[in-house]
């Protein structure tokens, strides 16, 4: 549209931006007011033109003024709901789970003593795994424990155990098989009834020792129980878990004596044997960490040392039915995946 002239002026299309002619253009001469009065008329006249385009907007459409020294109108189109949103870029990690989960069964104290224990285990187990790359077969710890042996199997089992995915697992406290009031229970892997599950028992809370008294109260790995320190016992437990041990990580010698001994006879069972594993990531905790060079080892008879290992897991009672009572002192004890109970 064209706007009539304005004592003697002319206006040129909105498109234009209703710049005012100059006077060559218009070859005429303006007096200052004169002009200033059309450039208020222009200016009213844009305002006026822009409102009716906004107010004409259709509906949805978001009309929004910034006042920065002149009216703007910024115009939004939204997108059409019918249409469905891009798919979102792929994401590997994208559902990983980096914490062991914790039942709701447990309370909020044996949740705080849970968590800080499992948090303890994968250091332990990132530790022994960190040994191993840096050391590989030279270390006189790895030979103990796992012989000539490739070292690929035992860091990709500790790996597993302490950077794996830990979704699907569970950690209760609710005794929900009923075997926590038996005598000498710390725990107990669920089985059959839930492959993924481990129950902890009270007497873990009561007895459990944090990861930073190893080697304390005169405590030595050969000697020593392997469930005294909660890291030691969880990794055990852990292991039994089928998305971490996969079947594979089971008894193949328990005492400290057999472990040594399976090393030499049978190094390829050695790198998935659980007590070998435990064994190994204390020992390397104490001589890197608690006690830098020294650690606290300790001595394996030699009568007992040459005792040969078993192949599979020694059955200390044979779990069928309804769980049975088990009378074995100072002793604690956990199902297998085979439904074996293991005291130890």
């Amino acid at each position: 549209m064209v706007f009539p002239s304005c004592s003697g002026f002319r206006t040129s299309k909105p498109q234009d931006h209703f710049r005012v002619r100059s006077a060559s253009e218009s070859e005429m001469t303006l007096s200052p007011r004169l002009a200033m009065k059309s450039s208020r008329f222009v200016l009213f006249a844009s305002l006026a033109v822009l409102t009716g385009i906004a107010t004409a907007l259709p509906p949805g459409l978001d009309r929004r003024a910034v006042n920065d020294g002149e009216r703007v109108f910024t115009v939004k189109v939204l997108s059409d709901p019918s249409q469905p949103d891009p798919a979102a870029p792929y994401n590997w990690r994208e559902g990983s789970v980096d914490e062991y989960p914790i039942h709701a069964s447990c309370n909020g104290t044996e949740r705080a003593q849970l968590r800080r224990a499992l948090d303890e285990t994968m250091d332990l187990a990132r530790h022994a795994r960190n040994h191993i790359r840096r050391f590989g077969r030279s270390s006189s710890i790895y030979a103990r424990y796992f012989g000539n042996a490739s070292t690929g199997e035992p860091i990709g089992w500790l790996d597993k155990l302490a950077s794996g995915d830990k979704g699907g697992m569970w950690f209760r406290c609710d005794d929900v098989d009923g075997n926590c009031h038996q005598a000498g229970w710390g725990g107990h892997w669920r089985g059959a009834n839930a492959s993924s599950e481990t129950v902890i028992c009270p007497l873990s809370y009561e007895t459990r020792k944090p990861l930073e008294a190893l080697c304390s109260f005169g405590y030595t790995v050969a000697s020593g129980k392997l469930n005294l320190y909660w890291a030691a016992d969880l990794m055990h437990r852990i292991f039994h878990l089928e998305p971490i041990g996969e079947g594979a990580v089971e008894h193949y010698a328990d005492s400290h004596a057999e472990c040594l001994a399976l090393a030499k006879s049978d190094p390829s069972k050695a790198v998935r044997n659980t007590h070998s594993l435990q064994y190994f990531a204390l020992e390397a905790y104490a001589y890197d960490i608690v006690m830098p060079g020294e650690g606290c080892p300790g001595r394996t008879s030699s009568s007992s040392s040459s005792t040969p290992a078993p192949t599979r897991p020694a059955a200390t009672t044979t779990a069928t039915g309804s769980p049975t009572r088990t009378n074995t002192a100072g002793a604690e004890c956990h199902t297998h995946s085979d439904g074996v109970v293991h005291c130890v």
